[in-house]
């Protein structure tokens, strides 16, 4: 089973964007400060520039309970998530 994927609110989707165009950080810089893969906030930026950021991710399905729980209980049984 691979690390469960990420989900990420519209607001905070559009947030980081902001952050990104009102910072003069570069993509790499912005992404880590706000730990997130250079790839996602690359992605959405170039999802705003064409009007589409309302999009990403609308079709995701929420995660299972499982799903959230796991790398919490990795983390307290001292596991790498993999």
């Amino acid at each position: 089973m691979g690390l469960p994927r990420t989900q990420y609110s519209q607001e905070f989707r559009k947030e980081s964007v902001k952050f990104f165009k009102e910072s003069g950080l570069t993509l790499v810089e912005a992404a880590k400060r706000l730990t997130l893969a250079k790839w996602t906030l690359k992605n959405w930026v170039y999802a705003d520039k064409r009007g589409e950021l309302a999009a990403v991710g609308k079709h995701q399905k929420p995660l299972t309970e499982l799903e959230l729980e796991r790398p919490t209980v990795r983390k307290k049984l001292g596991l790498r998530c993999k």
